[in-house]
């Protein structure tokens, strides 16, 4: 697989990463995420017994501290999680950072947090979002709608697979984010329920993707990571990804399978978000010299980063 054309320098297909200090990193999943969660579980409930109370209350759209715009939906800790900024800024800062025209595809987008962070960068020209329960993606295409993205932006209803078919998805009531294909959600509990949703192929995401921009992934499946990414990595547009932000938990994500699925593509992970079984990270091509050597990232973008942190203004103000 070929991942730089030879007419353009291959320093042009390299983003230069926002950057994170590792020290203010350790601090932040040891401390301040975890005050962060406990703000967002508070508040949550207090926000959901005023929308019991007075329901015009979710008819008004609310600013999240990561300064974009969503219909409140406080009876979902998912949705509480986005608004006080608990997925904290590393995501939104590699969004952020990205200064070339880029496409932006978000599979497992949930209500749209992060394909809304993409439209803020002026630099994003498209926007592909997958989110194959009903109800959310109803909320995904609401959320691209609030922020005047329904031009740039498409919310398609299915989930990427290795085959073309219904399945069935296990869900929480209280918490959109854990939809999952597989089976570490105990279904005998009462807020566990089940649906089937519509799953397809890298076929049918390739043809809405542009041909002409580089590729920035994040995937959130709750542990079909492996599937989709060997599916992402199979595309027609695969030459063109820059990086695929993906979610690991060793309780449901095999990560040797994936990390042998990235050695066979020729990408490798470069950094880690988070501490413990429980991580996200940053996965980017690897790119190969006429002479059969690794041409390995600048220092500036490898490892957890070794600069100041760049954090989102408008996270940072908040938080």
């Amino acid at each position: 697989m070929q991942f730089v054309s030879l007419s353009e320098p291959v320093s042009s297909h390299w983003p230069e990463w926002a950057e994170h200090n590792p020290s203010r990193m350790a601090r932040d999943f040891l401390f301040w995420r975890h005050l962060r969660v406990v703000r967002a579980r508070a508040m949550r409930h207090v926000f959901h017994a005023a929308e019991r109370a007075f329901p015009s209350v979710s008819e008004r759209p609310v600013t999240s501290v990561y300064g974009v715009r969503m219909m409140p939906n406080w009876a979902d800790r998912t949705y509480a999680y986005c608004h006080y900024g608990t997925y904290g800024c590393y995501l939104s800062d590699l969004i952020g950072s990205l200064d070339q025209p880029f496409a932006f595809v978000d599979i497992g987008a949930n209500q749209g947090l992060f394909s809304l962070i993409a439209g803020t960068n002026p630099m994003c020209e498209r926007i592909v979002a997958l989110e194959p329960v009903p109800l959310t993606h109803a909320r995904l295409e609401g959320n691209l709608a609030l922020n005047g993205l329904s031009d740039k932006a498409l919310a398609l209803r299915f989930g990427l697979s290795d085959s073309a078919s219904t399945c069935t998805i296990t869900t929480h009531r209280d918490h959109s984010g854990l939809a999952t294909l597989g089976d570490h959600l105990d279904q005998q509990q009462e807020h566990i329920l089940t649906q089937d949703v519509e799953m397809r192929t890298i076929e049918a995401l390739d043809e809405h993707l542009p041909a002409d921009m580089p590729i920035f992934v994040k995937v959130d499946v709750e542990g079909h990571e492996v599937t989709v990414i060997e599916q992402l990595l199979q595309s027609r547009h695969a030459d063109r990804i820059i990086g695929i932000f993906y979610e690991h938990d060793e309780s449901w994500s095999a990560g040797s399978a994936l990390e042998a699925v990235f050695e066979r593509s020729g990408f490798s992970t470069k950094r880690i978000y988070g501490r413990g079984k429980h991580f996200d990270a940053l996965a980017t091509p690897v790119t190969i010299h006429s002479d059969g050597g690794e041409l390995s990232e600048s220092a500036s973008t490898q490892g957890h980063g070794l600069g100041e942190d760049t954090a989102s203004p408008a996270y940072a103000a908040a938080v």
